[in-house]
């Protein structure tokens, strides 16, 4: 399997928006491994991060381009940069800038991967991780569609087809595991018919955009310039394709069937492959549970909503959260606990106490998950209905999954589940008080 890469070493870049026309300056960093590719607006004072993932995608009203943001701060048409990326097979990466566009540049991703390449790419000492397509995925809208399937590697076929003779039916299919990116795909650029530029301007779309950095197309062709490929506008719909994907913040294995798609038909697909992924997560853990929204919290997030800390904090991750609702957790029970070594240290059983504790911790974060608790702490009051039916060993995952009952702004009520192999080893209905921290 191959491993995550960075870049050598720091490089820059200056240019304007296709859009917005703004000018602004990208500074590459390199970053460690499993630290994802993060964006910082520089121009602003407390020097925001914003991650190219799934959580940070914005709605894609406008079209034309695809933005990412958080707190009212955006970052937008990342889908060049983003394919250039997953061209290159870069997973951790810095990147600073001073607006919200990034540049045009030639509206390729070729000058992204050749400064890229400039700056030197490096293999990290851990592997990459794929999400494997399980099952088929199909989004449809106004015409156009995509299909996701179960594949080894990654793949896309692209049927472009618009009311146009230069733009008439055309199919390329291409494997993203084996091309040469920068040969096939990466010098495509982006393209507007004739008769929807004036439009697009008075959308305050394209402001950026010239007939050296944008493929205008007449009627009798492409307006003073010239194609780099016969079926450059087909390759350009798969690069935004790409780096819309790469949004998904790991690599896929798929093969992805698109008609028509654009990016606001490309990002339905993605949050579909999210909601996949989750609920094969949940799968695979015994627990189901298909949740129409939800997250998933690593320790590091769990800590900024309860106040526990090692070796008082019995939840290693929640993989589904219903805010306010519903939530499940898990617990990896391992001989290096510390309660094993005086619960039953001849036969080490985990404490039927813990136990309920590590339902309450899950209750916790449920309950003050939404806006209006943080900030709050949750105090564990009492419990009642209390069983337990199998012993707790090391090896077992725990995975603790809790309903709401009666949640008002001062007590809450919760059902609690202990599982291990989808069997019930306890269960409790909790009480808490909700007190200002």
């Amino acid at each position: 399997m191959a491993n995550q890469r960075t870049i050598t070493k720091e490089i820059s870049l200056e240019g304007a928006g296709l859009h917005t026309a703004g000018k602004v300056s990208l500074k590459f960093k390199p970053a460690a491994v499993d630290t994802g590719i993060n964006f910082i607006r520089t121009d602003i004072a407390s020097r925001p991060i914003i991650k190219a993932s799934m959580d940070s995608l914005l709605s894609q009203g406008q079209g034309r381009r695809t933005s990412i943001g958080k707190d009212d701060i955006s970052i937008t048409t990342v889908e060049h940069l983003m394919a250039a990326l997953y061209g290159l097979r870069i997973d951790n990466l810095y990147i600073e800038i001073d607006n919200k566009e990034l540049p045009g540049l030639d509206g390729s991703s070729l000058d992204f991967v050749q400064l890229l390449e400039q700056a030197g790419i490096v293999e990290q000492d851990k592997p990459r991780q794929y999400y494997n397509i399980r099952d088929a995925i199909f989004v449809e809208d106004d015409g156009a569609s995509i299909i996701a399937l179960p594949s080894s590697e990654f793949k896309i076929s692209y049927t472009l087809s618009y009311a146009h003779p230069l733009l008439k039916a055309q199919f390329l299919e291409i494997s993203l595991d084996t091309a040469d990116f920068k040969k096939e795909l990466a010098g495509a650029r982006t393209f507007c018919l004739e008769q929807e530029a004036d439009d697009l301007k008075k959308q305050g779309l394209g402001q950026g955009a010239n007939y050296e950095n944008t493929l205008v197309v007449g009627k009798n062709g492409v307006i003073k310039n010239k194609l780099r490929y016969e079926d450059e506008f087909i390759r350009h719909k798969i690069l935004d394709l790409i780096g819309d994907i790469y949004l998904m913040g790991q690599p896929i294995k798929g093969h992805i069937i698109a008609l028509k798609s654009g990016h606001a038909l490309n990002i339905k697909l993605l949050r579909r492959i999210a909601q996949q992924k989750q609920r094969s997560s949940s799968a695979a853990i015994g627990i189901d549970y298909h949740p129409h929204e939800g997250e998933e919290l690593d320790v590091e997030a769990i800590m900024k909503i309860l106040p526990h800390r090692e070796p008082f904090l019995f939840v290693d991750r929640i993989v589904s959260l219903e805010k306010g609702k519903r939530a499940v957790g898990i617990k990896n029970v391992t001989i290096n606990d510390y309660f094993f070594k005086g619960h039953f240290p001849g036969k080490p059983v985990m404490p039927g106490v813990l136990i309920v504790e590590a339902m309450a911790q899950v209750g916790g974060v449920m309950m003050l998950a939404p806006e209006e608790n943080r900030g709050k702490l949750a105090y564990f009051l009492a419990a009642d209905n209390l069983k337990f039916r199998k012993t707790v060993v090391p090896g077992d995952q725990l995975v603790l999954d809790v309903e709401a009952g009666r949640i008002k702004s001062k007590t809450g009520q919760v059902h609690g589940k202990a599982l291990v192999d989808g069997k019930i080893v306890a269960e409790a209905d909790l009480m808490f008080a909700l007190v200002q921290g």
